[in-house]
């Protein structure tokens, strides 16, 4: 027999999530797991027994608790998250990693569920992230004691329009390996096998990142996820690149393990010069002038069809650190603005950085996503009561 739990279905940005509360999940990390991968339908690549869309940009959770009184960063917040990865053909969850699109649907949440007093026109929400154990500050637009979902605000990518959700990322700064730039350079040359000695950027906001040229990869940069994903050898040659970086940051002990041991971060960027491209999502093109640089993500061993909110961030204020590979790429006349256009498959994406020079480097004060975020269904979720084998989830 099957029981019922209590769930939220939410749009953050250009992903969509399955939203539980702590409370309702069972205690044991072993029986926890079994019960999300049940919602979810996993492992099956179609999820078609449970919530699952099939996508890693669907496979997403988001389990929302109270406030935890014992975390010194989380006085002042209102409410945790943790974000969770859920894997389609493996029966693994990863919560090694942040999702910045979803981040959106929180703070709407928050909101919806009581967690913040509404206060128009904008309520601010401060969650403490579980995941990189840092605080993540959202600007929700509220009318009528009831967020506004309702806008002129695009996010390439989400049909329609909606009301503009701002995050501030700047808190994230190094949450994942102790250090905005891991090594302390802004350029590491990388031996990776089988493909030789690259350079890359490592750098960690919102999620760490490994940023590479498109053209040290064999791709001009402008190519589209379908195209990138139908190479099996690039997929692979870019998977070898992205452990090294993970072994170099620190984030794993074996790069030749990437796939299991971290599978979403850190992020691969691939990094190009201003172009004009074919746009995958809304057709027509998107032109060389709508564009500060150009870039192609690399998330759960897929081509990201759009941006990831983290990799906005992560990619926007590395364009402002010199001698990054993104700085590199970055239109000359907007590398000391406060916003950066992003390029990405289905369109273009903007964040709002301000960085300033300290002793020990950098310090990051401002590094902004706006997003849009809809509340899609409230009900139950039956989760069957059959014991499968026992699977281990990253936590």
């Amino acid at each position: 027999m099957a029981h019922q739990l209590r769930c939220v279905i939410m749009r953050g940005g250009t992903s969509k999530a399955v939203f539980l509360k702590e409370s309702d999940l069972p205690e044991g990390e072993a029986e926890r797991t079994r019960t999300i991968l049940s919602v979810f339908g996993s492992p099956d690549r179609r999820q078609i027994d449970g919530l699952g869309g099939a996508d890693p940009l669907t496979s997403k959770l988001a389990v929302i608790g109270p406030v935890r009184t014992r975390e010194p960063r989380a006085a002042g917040t209102h409410l945790t998250y943790t974000f969770g990865q859920v894997e389609i053909s493996h029966p693994e969850i990863d919560w090694l990693s942040l999702c910045g699109n979803i981040s959106s649907a929180v703070g709407a949440f928050a909101i919806y569920e009581g967690y913040v007093a509404p206060k128009a026109p904008i309520t601010e929400v401060r969650v403490f992230n579980t995941n990189l154990s840092r605080v993540l500050t959202i600007e929700v637009p509220v009318e009528g004691g009831r967020p506004l979902e309702e806008g002129t605000y695009a996010v390439p990518g989400v049909p329609g329009t909606g009301a503009r959700i701002l995050i501030d990322f700047s808190d994230t700064a190094g949450a994942a390996t102790g250090a905005l730039l891991p090594t302390g350079r802004p350029v590491d040359q990388l031996e990776v096998p089988e493909v030789g000695c690259i350079d890359a950027s490592l750098v960690d906001i919102g999620n760490a990142h490994v940023f590479v040229r498109a053209s040290d990869v064999g791709l001009r940069g402008i190519e589209s996820a379908r195209e990138i994903d139908a190479n099996e050898g690039l997929r692979a040659r870019l998977e070898r690149i992205r452990g090294v970086a993970a072994q170099r940051m620190g984030m794993i002990s074996d790069a030749a393990r990437s796939r299991e041991d971290s599978p979403a971060t850190p992020i691969l960027g691939i990094v190009s010069p201003p172009a004009s491209y074919r746009n995958e999502s809304g057709g027509g093109e998107v032109g060389e002038d709508e564009v500060d640089l150009v870039s192609r993500l690399m998330f759960m061993q897929q081509s990201h069809k759009t941006y990831a909110g983290t990799s906005t961030v992560c990619t926007g204020v590395a364009s402002r650190l010199p001698g990054t590979l993104v700085h590199e790429v970055t239109r000359m006349q907007t590398r000391q603005s406060g916003t950066v256009r992003i390029g990405h498959p289905a369109g273009v994406i903007e964040t709002e950085t301000r960085i300033e020079s300290s002793s020990d480097g950098y310090v990051v004060r401002r590094a902004t996503l706006g997003r849009t975020a809809r509340r899609i269904m409230e009900g139950y979720v039956f989760v069957p009561s059959r014991r499968s084998e026992p699977a281990a989830g990253r936590h």
